[in-house]
């Protein structure tokens, strides 16, 4: 086929539809692609995203042009901090003719930490999620999600044992939708400092001791967790709305102990 011919192809999917529904979202996911992210430092991170995009198709449009989604991903930019991925939103909107539409960017994000008294460094991975979302006749907003690893130490077992406590791996969920920009690390470091203590890629025998004596020192049930973090959100200016959840791999049981809690700010 030549050229020319390519004009005359039919665009099925810009036909009029006369069923009269329109379709809140409708696009790609499952979308695997390379990512570079800027930090707090202006540091450029790498890292792999699984990325949905969607739009509002109105009722008297067949489809949406799939393509094009992929088209904005494509496009040549500057690493993306908070800004970048509403940017992002914008351009994918206008291209694709739409009043409301998101953007959905989960991926792993590597924080480099130093144990406590040795001081050697390691990577730490945290599931991160970006989400910008504008709806019809509003403004885009940008959500973020992380997920911390953490320890936590009962309170219980340590008040009613003669030595030692229980202790577990815990999970914290931190969702909050923005007002102003804020970077994974900030949510993480709220988690990481809520917890019995924070947990680390490597430690060597003096760290290992310092962990051990600081989630003893600092005994907290699932729902201390997700109180205590809650109260430094309420307090956190660049949140709007906020999700806390923790999630207790129990060291004595074959379940886990979970609480949630939600607000909005003023």
């Amino acid at each position: 086929m030549n050229a020319p011919d390519q004009c005359f192809l039919p665009d099925i999917q810009a036909s009029v539809d006369t069923r009269q529904l329109a379709i809140h979202k409708v696009g790609v996911k499952g979308l695997r692609y390379p990512l570079a992210l800027r930090d707090a430092d202006g540091q450029v991170r790498h890292t792999v995203a699984d990325i949905a995009m969607s739009v509002g198709l109105p009722p008297e449009v067949k489809g949406t042009h799939m393509s094009r989604f992929v088209e904005v991903l494509e496009r040549q930019r500057a690493p993306l901090d908070a800004s970048g991925v509403l940017t992002m939103l914008e351009e994918m909107l206008l291209r694709l003719d739409a009043s409301s539409g998101s953007i959905d960017m989960a991926f792993p994000y590597f924080i480099t930490k130093k144990a406590p008294v040795s001081g050697v460094e390691s990577l730490l991975d945290y599931d991160v999620r970006l989400i910008a979302d504008k709806r019809e006749g509003q403004r885009a907003e940008l959500s973020i999600e992380i997920v911390a690893p953490v320890t936590s130490l009962c309170p219980c077992s340590k008040e009613i044992s003669e030595y030692g406590a229980h202790n577990q791996r815990s999970h914290i969920t931190i969702a909050a939708r923005l007002r102003a920009p804020l970077t994974p690390e900030a949510l993480v470091r709220l988690a990481e400092e809520e917890a019995s203590c924070e947990v680390f890629g490597l430690l060597k025998r003096p760290d290992e001791k310092w962990v051990t004596e600081r989630a003893y020192d600092n005994p907290k049930f699932v729902e201390d967790l997700v109180r205590d973090i809650a109260l430094r959100l309420m307090k956190t200016p660049e949140v709007a709305e906020w999700t806390v959840k923790s999630e207790n791999f129990e060291s004595i049981h074959n379940h886990s102990a979970y609480a949630e809690i939600s607000g909005v700010n003023a």
